[in-house]
């Protein structure tokens, strides 16, 4: 895909910089993503990601259409469009599903992020690829109409600076996270990621392991990666890592999985200056404890610091009653020509509006969810239409009965109101590391009341937060326990949600 003896350049090349405000990364199209619940069967059942692939692709099917249908624009790892076969079956199908696919690369929604390539179709180095999908996905690009470009989006496309600026804002900050956990309040992130009490010192001591390994790689000038990592603690020895055969024998495999992928996706997202989308049962953000070291990024919006600010996201909202609104129970049900058909819809559009007015300003929450909700809900009628011109006869559709919940987690405290037509209420997990751990996030969640694994729903965290002492902390406990209606129980539940590669002037595959 390169300029042609006519001049036209059907490539429109970006930084991070000219990014539309609400791109996100999403993690779920990650090629080694798999749940944590999923991942921890896999390794009591000796499965691999090939194992298991049908059962995988589905859940990352749903959360593909989930971000397209939930955000303007996913910035996606070049690799991810022909190695993950979620992805890659719209590109292999052809037809309508390459159509829609071309469609959305033209319309900006789908934004490759090329590493060291200065073409999309360029072969990485030092990736193993499906090589059918990757001829497909070349051929998708040779079929795009004239007057269409693909944007792509790198950290320089100066070539030296862009060695430079990937190094300095995507592989050395990786490296850096990792060597930071062993800083991290062990017992807080061993309860986030599923570790019992019981075992958090050999936890404790299984991150000291990862951090120890990670700083003798840098000793030496190396590379720290995440495959390398995985080889050394998650993966069976000798197993290719894109096979993704997790090894039950190494201790804690699942938990430190969670924590790289985590890491890996934050940074990523860090680096683009954006948010990462977290799926479903997968570990989110809050987990690295940042409220410690929060920095700007160019869309970085300030952390909410006052106690009864933060309080007001958690108030009663008025919201109008919904009655007889139909949801399909699979987002899968849908194409990928549907899912652009919905883009184009009016519903979608006016969702995009409220959504961005909304995280624009976090703190008029009171004022703006209620359009958020009115819209998505309107959003959920036209995917319903869609499914039900899909399906036919065979449409099975379910009651929908939305509602609206609002997720504060300060340090190892979990505070959860959920409104909607059924009431409202609002309850409180503590777990007991939570003094001296004063920072976190606020999570918006639309979604159906029962809920389903594959159902449309959004989740986002929109505001980041950070307590400056264990006063304010009190306050805003002391308010919220005011409320009525309030529940309260102790314990924080989880967060869930190769050879070593010298420097060199190369960029390193990440």
């Amino acid at each position: 895909m390169n300029s042609n003896g006519d001049g036209r350049d059907d490539l429109t090349r970006v930084r991070p910089d000219d990014l539309d405000p609400g791109a996100v990364i999403a993690q779920s199209l990650d090629n080694q993503w798999v749940s944590a619940e999923m991942t921890r069967k896999m390794i009591t059942k000796g499965k691999s990601l090939r194992d298991i692939q049908d059962l995988r692709n589905d859940h990352v099917r749903a959360e593909y259409f989930r971000s397209l249908i939930n955000t303007r624009q996913i910035v996606v790892n070049r690799v991810f469009f022909y190695n993950n076969p979620a992805v890659s079956r719209d590109l292999t199908e052809g037809g309508h599903a390459r159509t829609a696919h071309q469609k959305l690369l033209a319309e900006g929604a789908l934004i490759p992020f090329l590493l060291g390539e200065r073409e999309p179709t360029d072969l990485p180095k030092s990736v193993d690829v499906d090589e059918a999908a990757f001829a497909a996905w070349q051929e998708t690009l040779a079929g795009m109409p004239a007057a269409e470009k693909v944007t792509c989006v790198r950290m320089s496309w100066n070539d030296e600076e862009n060695v430079r600026d990937t190094k300095s804002a995507l592989i050395n900050p990786f490296a850096g996270r990792v060597q930071g956990l062993t800083a991290k309040d062990i017992p807080l992130l061993a309860s986030q990621v599923g570790v019992p009490d019981d075992r958090i010192p050999q936890f404790a001591e299984r991150v000291g392991d990862v951090v120890q390994f990670s700083n003798e790689q840098r000793v030496v000038d190396a590379t720290v990666t995440r495959n390398l990592l995985y080889e050394k603690f998650v993966c069976v020895d000798g197993s290719p890592v894109s096979e993704g055969r997790y090894d039950g024998s190494k201790p804690f495999a699942a938990e430190i999985k969670q924590l790289l992928d985590l890491i890996y996706n934050v940074n990523l997202a860090d680096a683009l200056g954006m948010y990462p989308l977290t799926p479903t049962g997968s570990l989110r953000r809050v987990a690295l404890q940042e409220w410690r070291d929060i920095r700007a990024r160019s869309t970085a919006r300030a952390a909410v610091q006052d106690p009864e600010e933060l309080m007001l996201f958690l108030r009663q909202q008025a919201f109008a009653a919904v009655q007889d609104r139909l949801t399909p129970s699979e987002i899968d049900t849908l194409h990928l020509e549907d899912v652009w058909l919905l883009r184009q819809s009016g519903p979608w559009h006016r969702y995009m509006e409220a959504f961005n007015a909304l995280t624009a300003d976090p703190a008029a929450f009171h004022d703006k969810v209620g359009d958020v909700f009115d819209r998505y809900v309107r959003l959920n009628s036209e995917i319903v239409r869609l499914a039900d011109a899909r399906r036919g006869s065979q449409a099975k559709s379910h009651t929908w009965s939305p509602i609206v919940e609002v997720i504060i987690t300060i340090g190892g405290a979990v505070f959860t109101a959920v409104t909607g037509e059924e009431g409202w209420s609002v309850a409180a997990s503590l777990g007991a590391t939570s003094m001296g751990s004063y920072g976190g996030s606020v999570q918006l969640v639309l979604r159906n009341r029962a809920a389903g694994r594959r159902e449309q729903k959004f989740a986002r965290e929109i505001a980041t937060v950070r307590l400056d002492s264990e006063h304010e902390w009190r306050q805003f406990h002391d308010l919220v326990r005011r409320l009525p209606g309030y529940t309260e129980h102790g314990g924080a539940p989880p967060a869930t949600s190769s050879s070593t590669i010298q420097e060199s002037d190369e960029v390193p595959e990440y």
